[in-house]
């Protein structure tokens, strides 16, 4: 008898707690929903889009500059060896260019 009547107290303890566990979907027309018709979107889509385009664009950028930047240390360096090399072909006495 005591055991029945502790289960039937627990038991809506247990039951009257709600938890979310699914996602909430969005419903056509809020913002930042997908379009029904594939369109661009609303405009905190559009806004969101060009913020990343941009972000991406500054990166690659970047990106651009420090390949330049690398590019020109490189070809200061073979420039600085191709003038060491003809240096010491000057003083060997070989080929005269």
């Amino acid at each position: 008898m005591l055991r029945t009547s502790f289960t039937k107290v627990a038991r809506p303890a247990l039951f009257s707690r709600s938890f979310a566990i699914t996602s909430s979907a969005m419903a056509a027309g809020d913002t930042g929903a997908p379009p029904k018709t594939g369109g661009p979107g609303d405009a905190f889509q559009r806004r969101e889009k060009a913020q990343e385009d941009f972000a991406i664009r500054q990166r690659e950028k970047e990106k651009l500059l420090a390949l330049r930047q690398k590019l020109k240390e490189q070809q200061d360096h073979l420039q600085k060896l191709s003038d060491h090399i003809d240096e010491i072909t000057k003083d060997q006495g070989g080929e005269h260019n």
